[in-house]
């Protein structure tokens, strides 16, 4: 049996830590743990939004100059233009004796660089810097040389970008995870929800 681990699922638990309301974090991360469905906040929906808009341009849908956030649809779109858009990608893995299926989906990857795209109001430099989705998608791409997140306030574009040998290895954070659900008592309920398909 193989357990599937995404970055979302560990960007959930990791952010209990930084959190300003870690009981509130705590909360929404067992509901991703046991697969609720979970309304999205106006970030998320804004977010998804914002990528959507960068795809289609890339695509050739004209822009809009009038729109709110044609410089940052336009700053991001031109760095990625003529990439690779939503990639999936998977990767067997076995660690302590558990196997795992890594899965990710990259945004974009292009000349050795995967790309992700952030939309945020604010932004300080190295705020994915403890993001488990680098480390992830760099192990499930290993043909990339970069990944650099794409940030954006619809007018400004700031890019944060880990080489290969910034990475650590994702591995790690798979076991503190699992000794994590351990501690807590629900390593159970990840194994029964989170087994993975075949593909």
């Amino acid at each position: 049996m193989r357990y599937l681990i995404t970055q979302s699922l560990l960007g959930a638990w990791l952010y209990q830590y930084e959190a300003y309301d870690p009981e509130a974090a705590h909360e929404s991360f067992i509901s991703t743990l046991r697969r609720e469905s979970i309304r999205p906040s106006m970030a998320m929906l804004n977010g998804q939004k914002f990528e959507n808009l960068v795809t289609a341009y890339c695509d050739g849908a004209p822009l809009d100059i009038s729109h709110e956030w044609a410089h940052g649809i336009k700053g991001i779109g031109d760095r990625i233009k003529g990439g690779q858009f939503q990639v999936a990608l998977y990767k067997d893995k076995t660690i302590d004796g558990i196997n795992f299926l890594l899965y990710g989906r990259l945004d974009a990857l292009k000349a050795g660089t995967i790309s992700d795209i952030k939309y945020s109001d604010v932004y300080e430099v190295g705020k994915f810097s403890d993001s488990p989705q680098h480390p992830m998608y760099m192990d499930l791409c290993p043909e990339a040389r970069q990944f650099e997140y794409l940030i954006s306030n619809g007018s400004d574009v700031f890019v944060e970008t880990y080489r290969r040998d910034e990475c650590p290895q994702i591995d790690g954070t798979i076991r503190d995870f699992i000794r994590y659900l351990t501690d807590i008592g629900q390593l159970k309920t990840y194994f029964d929800l989170w087994k993975a398909r075949e593909y």
